[in-house]
């Protein structure tokens, strides 16, 4: 594998609400009547870094390391998974240059929580905070994400050597 270009990657991830879960977003709880349901935490911010991550370095995806049917993962901390994804991405001689995130949620509101995320991010991902930018996004009352029914996170992720 050569590595001396930049590779980019991209990662989606999108889990159904239901009242009484947590609500984990870039390693962030928040406050929320609702939660995702998932596997692990449901964190669709970290679940789409790592697969953006993965992908840029030819790696397998997320749910092939880690399955939801494996008992092991669940509950688990998605910032296992980062820690993880990042091991096998040093080992394929490339780090994370950047980090691009957009969470489509009704609720909760990223803004007063958004430089946590980030920094959570940036440590996870050794990459320096300025290299990481969150943009929060509602469904403008459109689909399951507008009815707030649903949470998503599409992650770009540019690695280097």
């Amino acid at each position: 594998m050569t590595n001396e270009l930049p590779r980019i990657g991209l990662g989606i991830d999108v889990h159904r609400l239901e009242p009484g879960r947590p609500f984990i977003l870039g390693g962030v709880r928040f406050d929320c009547e609702v939660g995702p349901v998932g596997h692990s935490d449901g964190d669709v911010v970290l679940h789409a870094a790592c697969d953006a991550v993965l992908g840029a370095a030819g790696l397998d995806d997320l749910g092939t390391l880690f399955s939801d049917r494996d008992p092991e993962n669940a509950g688990r901390d998605s910032a296992e998974f980062c820690v993880q994804a990042m091991k096998l991405v040093a080992q394929s001689n490339l780090k994370v240059w950047s980090l691009d995130v957009v969470v489509e949620t009704e609720h909760p509101k990223l803004k007063p929580r958004r430089d946590e995320m980030r920094a959570r991010l940036a440590d996870l991902f050794g990459v320096a905070v300025d290299r990481v930018n969150i943009k929060g996004k509602t469904g403008e009352k459109v689909d399951a994400i507008g009815r707030g029914d649903a949470c998503r996170a599409t992650v770009v992720a540019l690695l280097g050597p």
